[in-house]
């Protein structure tokens, strides 16, 4: 924590394209998931950010994952897209197929992908903004590896099933990015890296026993947020996955956190032409209603879903990001500049109750 730096968002995104590019990537594609990355680390989540270079990496090594490949869009009917991401960057895929969902939508009004053969999509918040960004709202299903145990069982069999939600609202979009896992599991690798104990509550060994151990908690599983809920919740949103997109379930999902097998995760989105189904522009009423909510706040502001990391994304695009020393040292040329943590400037904390913005 003490050798931390602080270095711009420009940068960082120059360096992890350059990464990519020296692996093999094509700039173009190369730009599109390293720009992802670093938007994880400007909304205060490293666990999706930088530190995932090192596995994209190894899988380009591997042959496991193809940096160069364009994914092959098919319609299957007027509104339902099919999307095979020919094993290259799971960002790359999916903003091809939210670009392509958009442009049907003054002509069916919801449009829907199934995505297969791609790669770990990352935090799903920028791709919910991207479909608020045009007046529309958005809904974002991705599965993961077996992670997670069952309420009342054990061992991981469940993926964190992470689900994003993007509803356009005047005054600041209603942004949901959040795992059924109590935590995601790049934030277990991420505190196990640096050495720090978990919280209680959001993992268990590999003998079911509660940790706060991120080693031992990384050999075991992670629980269910909210108890019985959380793990119907993400029983319910991988079963649909795999069932929308012909991709594996719990246990058999890979490719997101290893680098030797191939991908067999699948991924969802829906489109909605807000407007359009609503019969007029719901933002201003919907603004409003929001406002009313962040004004219930006892001490202070009720927080909206989305304005913690839009206050974090802030203070870090004006002031840089903070990044361990061992993530600088994977991307820095020998001569590039940072500066010291000291130069930050306080940001929100990080949510960890898997209410708000928690990725998988």
């Amino acid at each position: 924590m003490d050798d931390d730096l602080v270095v711009s968002a420009a940068e960082l995104t120059e360096r992890a394209t350059d990464y990519l590019v020296a692996r093999g990537a094509p700039l173009r594609e190369a730009r599109v998931q390293a720009t992802h990355l670093v938007e994880a680390e400007l909304r205060g989540h490293p666990s999706h950010g930088l530190r995932r270079l090192t596995v994209l990496g190894e899988r380009i090594a591997r042959g496991v994952l193809e940096p160069a490949a364009e994914p092959e869009l098919t319609w299957v009917a007027q509104a339902a897209l099919r999307v095979d991401g020919r094993g290259g960057f799971g960002p790359v895929a999916a903003y091809a197929a939210i670009d392509a969902l958009r442009d049907r939508l003054d002509e069916t009004g919801v449009a829907v992908a199934s995505l297969h053969n791609t790669h770990h999509l990352g935090m799903l918040a920028p791709y919910v903004e991207r479909i608020c960004a045009e007046g529309a709202a958005g809904l974002v299903l991705s599965s993961t590896e077996g992670l997670v145990h069952p309420w009342g069982g054990a061992g991981a069999l469940l993926g964190t099933n992470p689900i994003g939600i993007g509803i356009p609202a005047a005054g600041g979009d209603l942004i949901v990015d959040m795992s059924s896992g109590a935590v995601s599991a790049g934030k277990i690798l991420d505190y196990r890296a640096r050495g720090l104990p978990l919280p209680e509550g959001w993992a268990v060994d590999a003998a079911g026993e509660p940790t706060t151990d991120a080693a031992a908690a990384a050999e075991g599983a992670i629980s269910p947020f909210g108890g019985a809920k959380g793990y119907a919740l993400g029983l319910a949103f991988g079963s649909l996955v795999g069932a929308l997109t012909g991709t594996a379930y719990g246990p058999a999902v890979r490719g997101t956190l290893d680098a030797e097998t191939p991908t067999t995760k699948g991924d969802v989105i829906v489109v909605f032409h807000a407007a359009l189904l609503a019969g007029g522009d719901e933002r201003a009423a919907l603004g409003a209603y929001l406002d009313a909510v962040r004004a219930s706040g006892v001490r202070g502001p009720a927080t909206i879903p989305g304005d913690r990391a839009r206050t974090a994304r802030g203070a870090h695009v004006r002031d840089g990001v903070r990044i361990a020393a061992d993530v600088w040292a994977l991307i820095a040329p020998a001569t590039a500049s940072a500066t010291e943590p000291e130069a930050e400037a306080e940001a929100e904390p990080e949510n960890e109750t898997g209410e708000e913005d928690v990725p998988s």
